[in-house]
């Protein structure tokens, strides 16, 4: 059996095959390019889904936070298509598929949920129509949605942001806070929903394998946190300070309002449905998972 895993290549991507693999499942990865264990996005439009496949994962997306973009309609329109094109492709693969797998997991985020500094949100809350970033989630799970007809287990996994120490949001920030220069961005007051990128990979796993395992699965630590307690104790796992702060402005300089607001602005997202599903979190504190990063 294998499981095909469409922009695989990234950083989680990357954690999800290693865990699969190490689960004894064969990995085939869908990228720009071809190569061992690889099929590029023309060749699953035009050959369909690999005969052994028995699972499907959507996690491609251009990293909306990219320091080097500008946020303009050429960069609003690289940040759809990567997430909402390649997961209709993957998709209709299924649907055209003599064999069809057996699960379809799609990544989205918790962007879904409106910030706000007092609500909880759970898998059950309402959300996705408050803003660009909202809508596009709704969007990006809409392009996952096969018929009923397909007779495929479909599971949605919304992600916080991703902590680990060879990608994603660490990687941004590590140097400066290694030289003692970190502190909380904006007022710190904002919520942070983190997850550790082990976690992220062990729920994709866990989803994929277990057959009781269906819908919408927040993936966040079950212990929320603010952004100051974040940088605090990433700050702390380094024994370096954690006083000069990032002023909002200056996000917002860098990254425009839009994005900014992903730094500035968080929701207090719990993850109920995947912990009443029976996963068990890895890293289900701040404090252990900045000492495994730093390390």
């Amino acid at each position: 059996m294998s499981i095909l895993i469409g922009g695989g290549s990234g950083f989680v991507g990357g954690e999800l095959a290693k865990v699969l693999v190490k689960n004894g499942l064969k990995v085939i990865l869908v990228s720009r390019s071809a190569g061992s264990n690889k099929i590029t996005w023309k060749d699953l439009e035009k050959n369909g889904l690999p005969k052994d496949c028995s699972g499907v994962v959507s996690m491609a997306g251009e990293n909306i936070l990219n320091p080097f973009k500008r946020w303009n309609e050429d960069f609003i329109s690289e940040v759809r298509s990567s997430r909402i094109d390649t997961t209709k492709t993957l998709a209709q693969a299924i649907m055209q598929a003599e064999n069809k797998p057996k699960v379809f997991v799609s990544m989205s985020g918790v962007a879904y949920y409106k910030p706000d500094d007092i609500k909880e949100y759970t898998e059950e809350s309402s959300g996705g129509d408050y803003d660009f970033l909202s809508r596009l989630t709704t969007e990006w799970e809409a392009a996952a949605k096969l018929p009923d007809s397909c007779n495929v287990r479909q599971i949605v996994v919304r992600t916080g942001v991703v902590l680990g120490r060879n990608g994603g949001m660490i990687k941004q920030i590590y140097l400066p806070f290694y030289m003692g220069a970190g502190g909380k961005i904006g007022s710190g007051l904002q919520w942070f929903p983190w997850i550790h990128v082990s976690d992220v990979a062990g729920i994709f796993a866990y989803a994929i394998q277990n057959e009781n395992v269906r819908g919408v699965l927040n993936a966040v630590a079950p212990n929320p946190i603010t952004n100051s307690q974040f940088t605090s104790s990433f700050a702390g796992a380094m024994w370096r300070p954690s006083i000069f702060p990032t002023p909002g402005f200056m996000m917002n300089a860098l990254f425009g309002a839009e994005r900014g607001k992903v730094i500035l602005e968080g929701q207090k997202v719990l993850p109920k449905r995947t912990l009443d599903s029976g996963y068990k979190f890895k890293y289900p504190d701040i404090d252990s998972a900045c000492k495994e990063i730093v390390c």
